[in-house]
């Protein structure tokens, strides 16, 4: 009995990027936005506490309406938990126990089916990549609110977030969006796109550990606020401030990662490294390449990557930590739907480098793991 022949990559769908010098825009942009909020000294000094009349430090609140001017929006809320806490605190605002909640019909990120079943709402699937579906879903009349992922959560997936969100707005049903791995990286956040609420790390933006944000309408922003009164629960101004000096670097940053990876995997597709089969550009989560291998190596490659200076896992995806290219496996939530090539498939992201030396590090890999003796 012959083997079985190995998997094949699916379609991609890879999320619009932002061009160099749009980025830069962006970064003057969210300076100018800055400008507008703190005043001289003020950027060099932060306070702490809940403040009188604030609940919350004066800084802290400067930088969110930092944000919510740079995106746009009515309000915005700085929380602690980074992405998860920030999609949790957004969702406890609008939503209770028993009440209906559309979802896209895939598997949903781990910490986030944690905080569905925390929460106690009553999901409900549609397959956002099919309109009909969507459509009849909002035509029922059973939601006030729809979950989106702005990134992909099937490999498959093709839908456009904006269209979803305006179809959902056009039935009078609210949105929050997950916008992790999307901001600065994609042209627009949810909220820019008519979203009620973006939700999003600032650790995955290089600002300090376990700082989100939710950033949208002020009704939900305020019920965010409210339910985050304790002084224990605050983002601190030393905080708020952190995030947002790292925030004015990533948009350039991200547009040169997105460039990169793009030269990665047409130089890849063209052949250059022997052992790779195939491979995609993705938003799985983060935008990466996924890269089927010729042979089901993938579980051993990160670590032996790892020899030649690449990252085996992650930090935050993206975090401050991150700067070697990171070679790892496919996210959970992508096995999940495509478990068929975990033995064949690695996630590679170029983080700070070029194309030259994640390809480098790659053929090297590969060489090494054909011959014991060269590693």
């Amino acid at each position: 009995m012959s083997p079985a022949p190995p998997p094949t990559l699916p379609t991609t769908s890879p999320l619009p990027t932002v061009a160099l010098e749009d980025a830069a825009a962006r970064q003057f942009r969210l300076l100018e936005a800055t400008a507008a909020h703190f005043e001289g000294e003020q950027l060099f000094s932060a306070d702490a506490g809940v403040v009188p009349g604030l609940g919350r430090p004066r800084t802290t609140a400067r930088v969110e309406a930092v944000l919510a001017d740079f995106f746009g929006a009515e309000d915005a809320a700085l929380v602690q938990g980074a992405g998860t806490g920030a999609i949790r605190a957004a969702l406890n605002a609008v939503v209770r126990a028993g009440d209906d909640l559309l979802i896209h019909r895939a598997p949903v990120y781990r910490t986030t089916g944690v905080t569905f079943r925390g929460i106690g709402v009553r999901t409900t699937e549609a397959d956002f990549n099919d309109r009909a579906a969507l459509d009849a879903a909002l035509a029922s009349g059973q939601f006030r609110w729809a979950y989106i992922q702005h990134t992909r959560q099937r490999l498959a997936d093709s839908y456009d977030p904006a269209e979803v969100i305006a179809a959902c707005r056009a039935a009078g049903v609210r949105t929050v969006v997950d916008d992790n791995y999307a901001v600065m990286r994609t042209p627009a956040a949810g909220v820019e796109l008519g979203a009620d609420a973006s939700c999003f790390s600032l650790f995955k933006l290089h600002g300090p550990e376990g700082v989100g944000a939710v950033v949208g309408a002020r009704d939900l922003v305020e019920g965010v606020r409210s339910a985050n009164y304790s002084g224990g629960g605050q983002v601190q101004g030393h905080q708020a401030l952190d995030a947002l000096r790292a925030l004015t670097h990533v948009p350039l940053l991200w547009a040169v990662q997105s460039r990169v990876g793009t030269e990665v995997a047409e130089r890849l597709a063209a052949g250059e490294v022997d052992g790779v089969a195939e491979v995609r550009v993705a938003n799985a989560q983060d935008r990466c390449l996924l890269i089927r291998l010729d042979r089901p190596v993938a579980a051993e490659l990160p670590s032996v990557a790892a020899r030649f200076g690449a990252a085996p896992y992650p930090v935050g995806s993206n975090s401050r930590y991150e700067i070697a290219p990171l070679f790892y496996r496919m996210s959970s939530s992508a096995l999940d739907d495509a478990p068929e090539l975990a033995d064949w498939t690695v996630r590679v992201n170029p983080m700070r480098a070029g194309a030259d030396l994640v390809i480098d590090i790659l053929r090297r890999s590969l060489a090494a793991m054909a011959d014991p003796k060269d590693q």
